[in-house]
Parts: C-alpha cells; structure tokens; sequence
C-alpha cells in the first residue's frame, strides 16, 4: 500500500503544480480579457507564488500536532474549492485572490507531502522526490498546451472547472487509499517546531542557494510567451510550444536530478545548476534562430527543474529530526524569495527591455553563486554527514 499511497501523492502534486503554472500560459490572455498592463497580469502570478509560500511555517508547526495525511487531505479539498471559486471569478482582483488561494492551498500540499515522502522511502529521499517532482513536472508540461486547447474551445474558466473536477477526484482517493494502508499515514518524528529552528544554518543556505536562482527562474518562466512574442517575434502558437519545451524537459530532469542528489556532494551540485541557469538565461538573450530557441528552452528547462529535487534531498537529507518542521520554514522563507520573481519582471518590463532585466539577473545570480561557493570552501556552508 506504501507504493498506492505514494501514487495518490503524484497524483494530487499534478494537481497542485497545474494550479501553480496554469496561470503563466494564460497572461496575455488575462491581460486582454481584463484591460490592463503587464505589472498587473505580473502579480497574479506573484500571488501564486506567494500563496505558495505563505502556510508553509504554519504548516511546520502544524505538523508536530497534526498527522500529515490530514493536513494533505484538508490542502487537497482548498484546492478544489479554490478551482472552483477561480473559474468564477468576474474581476482582476477577484482572479488575484483566486490566485493567492490555489498557492495556499499547493503550498500546505508541498510542506506536508515532502517530508512524508521522506518518511516513505528514507533510503532514497532523492530518487522519491525526484518521481514526485516528475509527477508535478508532468502538469507543468500539460499546461500550456492544454490551457490554449481549453481557451479556444471555451474559455480560461474551463481550465480551473477540470482543476477543480481533478482535485476532488484525487483527493477522495489518498483518503480511501490512506485509510486502507497498514499502519496509516506516518507521522514522522516532528514533535518540537522550536528544536526545528536550530536547524537555521542548514536552512538559511538552502534558503539562499534556491532563492536566487528560483529568483531568476520565476521571472523567466512566467513570462517566457510574453517575452519571445514580444522580443524575438514568434507567434502566440509558437512561443507556448517553447514554453511545453521547456517544461518538458523538467519530466527527465526531476527524476535525473534527484538521482544524482543522491550521489553527488550536494552543495557543489547545488551551484553548478544554479550557474547553468545562469548561462541558459544569457543563452535565451542572444539566441535569434528557432532551432537555437529550441535547444536553449531545452538546457534551460534541464539545469532549472533539476533544482528542486537536489535541494529536497539537501535539506531532508541534512536535518535528522524534525525535519518536517524544518524543511518547511525553509520552503516558506524560499518561496518568498522565489515568488517575486515574476512580480520585478513585470514591474522592470514596463521600463527596460527583456534583454537588459535578463542579462541583469543572470549576472546577479552568478555574482552570488560565487559568493556561496567562496563560503563552501572555507567551510562555512552546512552540509549532510559524509557529504564532501
């Protein structure tokens, strides 16, 4: 039953993930249905994010009182509800708040079921995220092409009904399924929120290091369509199909990343990908044929998505006890970070050129990652026992 239990988990990350990424395909869409700039659309987007972020401390104190599977149980109905009320909505602040929501409710998701997973498969935390993240990899590369379908057909609204629809579904089922399982949901060894803060070293670097470079990778994702329509002049069509790329190429980058999290030194590894998004962004400024788009949506969506599961398996794979409590204060705090992403390119886009706020960022990001790699040789940088 570890294996059905583990399955519903994919299954509602989908869902979760569509929430999340549903929203990038459908900015030009909001920003003609709705009259307004590319600061506004930007902070749709950012709501997300930051919904994402929002109840993941809460959720790690929550965690020491409130057996997991209940807490993902209770994220599984928001989200559906939230679908719901998103597929509603008949404003742009109303749209923003359906935003914020569907980010709470993956956020409480993510900060309960990533531990738990840890809890499954203690032996290959990184292989296990990795899966999971190839399941939620899999919604981000559905998205574009089925939020366009969906528009065309009917409306933006028809995107958040079958959210809405799938989020039921599967819900439903982890209670069936974890109701069925021999033992139940493990709860995990969180029992002390505070003790967990004494974990803040191992937090504050994993904060920084995907920070920075979710950072960059949130600004440019979300408005990839925006930015090679308006930029280097591909069709509506076109530019969502590089968007698929890109995501696409998330689907082996889950699942090598995380293997490879398992066997290589982690902070090394961490950086390297953060520098190879840092190229990829270059890339994506000076590239000006198609098949040059290609292969730079390609790398990027390769070093970008192999993030996640490597910093996963960093923290879950550094802290020993409560680390559920510990890995979420680290994604809440991260995600703070992160989600402002698409907000500064919103806001910079108005004023500079995409080319100029890409090129900014990515030199930024290498400024930084040169500063943590400094901080790594010396020594002062955390890291798992037995991690050289």
């Amino acid at each position: 039953m570890t294996r059905r239990l583990f399955g519903t988990l994919c299954g509602l990350v989908f869902c979760a993930n569509f929430g999340r990424v549903a929203f990038a395909p459908l900015l030009e869409t909001f920003r003609t249905t709705f009259g307004v700039g590319t600061g506004a659309v930007g902070l749709v987007t950012t709501l997300v994010w930051v919904g994402t972020a929002v109840p993941r401390i809460p959720v790690g104190y929550l965690v020491t009182r409130v057996a997991r599977g209940r807490i993902v149980f209770g994220a599984g109905v928001l989200l559906t509800v939230a679908s719901a009320l998103t597929a509603t909505t008949t404003s742009l602040p109303l749209l923003q708040a359906g935003a914020f929501a569907i980010g709470v409710a993956s956020g409480a998701y993510y900060a309960a079921a990533v531990p738990l997973i840890g809890d499954l498969y203690p032996d290959a935390i990184g292989r296990a995220a990795g899966i999971h993240g190839t399941a939620a990899q899999a919604a981000a590369v559905v998205a574009p092409t089925l939020t366009v379908a969906l528009v065309a057909a009917d409306s933006w609204r028809a995107v958040f009904w079958l959210l809405a629809v799938l989020g039921a579904t599967l819900t439903l089922l982890f209670l069936v399924v974890a109701r069925r399982r021999d033992g139940g949901v493990p709860r995990g060894r969180d029992h002390d929120f505070v003790a967990a803060l004494g974990h803040w070293p191992v937090i504050l670097a994993a904060v920084v290091m995907v920070g920075g470079t979710g950072f960059v990778w949130q600004g440019v994702f979300n408005f990839y369509v925006t930015y090679l329509v308006t930029t280097k002049g591909l069709t509506a069509g076109a530019a969502g199909t590089l968007l698929t790329v890109a995501f696409a190429a998330g689907l082996p980058a889950f699942w090598l990343g995380g293997s490879l999290a398992d066997r290589l030194p982690h902070v090394p590894y961490i950086l390297m990908i953060g520098a190879g998004v840092a190229v990829g962004v270059v890339a994506l400024t000076v590239a000006r044929s198609t098949a040059a788009l290609v292969v730079v949506s390609v790398g990027l969506g390769l070093v970008a998505h192999s993030l996640f599961p490597a910093l996963d398996a960093y923290v879950l794979g550094t802290v020993s006890d409560n680390r559920g409590s510990a890995y979420a204060v680290y994604g809440g705090l991260a995600l703070v970070v992160q989600a402002t992403g698409s907000g500064a390119v919103g806001a910079l886009g108005e004023l500079y050129p995409f080319d100029a706020i890409f090129r900014g960022f990515a030199g930024a990001l290498l400024a930084l990652l040169a500063c943590l790699a400094a901080l790594h040789l010396r020594g002062v940088l955390p890291t798992a026992s037995g991690d050289d």
